[in-house]
């Protein structure tokens, strides 16, 4: 089931309503009768071979990514709005993408695998141990892969779209799985008609036009890699495979296939071929998921002819460095490893939506009042005078009074009753910055970003901290929302990756179910970390709170604390010898209450005696 779209009939124009119909008021989403884009937004959204569903995100991506470079001006000109062009943006849009991806993804990422903070105590458990391997293993895997470059990245397409991919596969040469990132422009989920809109589907392309190169004689091309959840297939023999799938339609219909590959096993009870894959040694699966990476020339694909229907006798199939063909390839895995983000919490929707839906009008606002202030300012600085009793100077050639040049010092002559008026706009250019401002608080308001998130306040006008945390609250709802959309989705990237090293039999990653791990954002609003320090000296000197709850308290403010638990034994190792006399005097204290040791005032000599000791 694609996204939800209800036309309803008032009249000859037609109502819709879908995730981007909130774009439906500028005439480029929605200038012709059926509610498809103008072609001036973008041209490749026109392409036959896009699903129907598809069009009207893509020019949303397109319309949105204009108004993040200031280039919504350029677009509207494009589709006829002549005066569009001298429109002035000065990236309001991105400063608030910016500032919404800074606050959802926080100063710092940090991968925790439940119970491995316990991995070290004198008890551990080998639920622990384990634990604690698998955080260490992650982590090393994310600082390899560049996780937090990448996740900004793709982040930031996902504030600013509404919606992001993340693509992970093996690589054998370097022995871990690879992460790239994906404009979410190429990404085409197949959703079945009963399936859930907010589910994982079966089957996805990533799909785009290549442009045509005629200089080195390069036709437009098409090129769609597919992933697909199917059956567990026989393996060809080799001989046939090596001469048939690198021709890829040509493969003969009567080819003798062999048994299926390493370890499946045939199930004459179901007539199907099982697998069991390493994180569940103990499940036999029947499914597995295939890759198929080709490429169709554009004349080769009929007027409507579908993503999913492209001919595969008219498709040149892409070879990996190994030389395997990358027809429907078994990855010998049983999920998709694409993992797609949403900016919002699905409600009945695949897709996500961007941080500025809710704003979009107020910052169309914005940029025509700050053209109409630039204006202003320009009539302000050059003031338009009118001169009355003078005589301009005239042209000898044209015969036509020559421009007057006002300069600093230029002096006028004016016959007597003659006078000079200087139209005055600072009133109407004062009005409109104060409109300015208004617009852009509203949209703040709106997008619940306070002015303090955007820099926009003076720290002395804020009456006290108190006022400050309330003027936070709309933010704190947002990112606790945004990041509630994004836990599951990481926590499943996560998970992939585990299952990922575990099939190319990766070196320390353990055969057996994998375990849950998550990813951890640091605090999106600042702390008074010497609040927080004070409270935590207070509350570990009373005994309400442990060295180790302690501890996390300051790596939450952001001081540079790695591992809890390593901080807690340096601690313990810098305090030892000064604890040593205190523990010697708490014991000799028990030994006399159970009467174990002697009385000072019962021992040979007396207090005499330790007096002249002490001496």
């Amino acid at each position: 089931m694609g996204p939800t779209r209800r036309m309803l009939l008032v009249g000859l124009p037609r109502f819709l309503t879908d995730a981007w119909s909130w774009l439906n008021y500028k005439p480029v989403m929605a200038s012709t009768y059926d509610g498809r884009p103008h072609r001036a937004l973008a041209p490749e959204v026109q392409a036959t071979w896009l699903p129907p569903e598809a069009v009207r995100r893509l020019a949303a991506y397109k319309l949105l990514a204009a108004y993040d470079s200031n280039q919504a001006g350029e677009l509207a000109a494009l589709a006829g709005n002549a005066e569009a062009a001298e429109r002035r943006e000065f990236g309001d849009p991105s400063s608030f993408v910016d500032t919404t991806l800074a606050h959802v993804i926080g100063k710092t990422q940090q991968i925790v695998v439940p119970g491995a903070e316990h991995a070290k105590d004198d008890q551990a458990t080998p639920e622990a141990v384990a634990a604690a391997a698998t955080q260490e293993r992650l982590r090393e895997w994310a600082e390899a892969e560049l996780l937090p470059l990448r996740m900004q990245a793709c982040e930031r397409k996902t504030v600013l779209l509404g919606d992001g991919v993340y693509l992970l596969a093996w690589d054998p040469e370097k022995g871990r799985a690879r992460l790239q990132t994906f404009d979410p422009g190429f990404y085409f989920p197949v959703i079945e008609d009963d399936a859930d809109p907010g589910g994982y589907p079966n089957r996805a392309h990533l799909a785009w036009e290549i442009p045509e190169d005629p200089k080195h004689g390069i036709k437009a091309r098409v090129r769609r890699i597919t992933y697909e959840l199917g059956p567990i297939e026989p393996a060809a023999r080799p001989d046939a495979a090596n001469g048939a799938d690198r021709q890829g339609p040509d493969v003969p219909a009567d080819a003798e296939a062999t048994v299926a590959g390493p370890g499946d096993v045939f199930d004459t009870a179901t007539g199907r071929i099982v697998r069991t894959y390493p994180w569940a040694p103990d499940k036999a699966s029947t499914v597995t998921c295939y890759l198929t990476d080709a490429e169709w020339l554009l004349e080769d694909l009929r007027h409507g002819q579908a993503l999913d229907d492209f001919p595969l006798g008219k498709a040149r199939f892409r070879e990996r460095a190994d030389g395997t063909v990358l027809n429907r390839l078994d990855l010998r895995i049983d999920f998709l490893p694409v993992v797609h983000i949403s900016n919002t919490i699905a409600d009945g929707e695949h897709f996500g939506q961007s941080s500025l839906a809710k704003v979009f009008q107020a910052l169309d606002e914005l940029a025509e009042t700050d053209t109409d202030s630039a204006r202003a300012s320009a009539t302000t600085g050059a003031p338009i005078i009118a001169l009355a009793g003078s005589h301009a100077e005239v042209d000898r050639i044209t015969g036509r009074p020559k421009p007057l040049d006002i300069a600093p010092g230029t002096v006028f002559q004016l016959a007597d009753g003659g006078r000079m008026d200087v139209l005055d706009t600072s009133g109407q250019l004062a009005e409109l910055r104060a409109r300015v401002e208004e617009l852009r608080e509203r949209a703040a308001v709106n997008a619940r970003l306070p002015a303090v998130s955007l820099g926009t306040v003076d720290p002395s006008d804020v009456p006290s901290g108190y006022a400050l945390q309330l003027s936070l609250g709309p933010l704190d709802s947002l990112v606790d929302a945004m990041r509630l959309a994004r836990a599951h989705k990481y926590a499943l990237l996560l998970k992939m990756v585990q299952r990922l090293h575990q099939a190319g039999q990766a070196e320390g990653w353990p055969a057996g179910p994998p375990l849950p791990a998550r990813l951890v954002f640091g605090p999106h609003t600042p702390t008074d970390r010497a609040a927080i320090l004070d409270e935590v000296i207070k509350g570990v000197s009373a005994g309400v709170l442990s060295l180790e709850t302690g501890i996390r308290m300051l790596q939450d403010a952001g001081y540079p604390i790695e591992d809890a638990r390593e901080e807690v034994e340096r601690i313990d190792a810098r305090r030892a010898p000064s604890a040593e006399p205190h523990e010697s005097t708490t014991a000799s204290e028990e030994k006399r209450q159970e009467g174990k040791e002697d009385s000072p005032d019962d021992r040979p000599g007396g207090p005499q005696r330790d007096r002249a000791e002490a001496a």
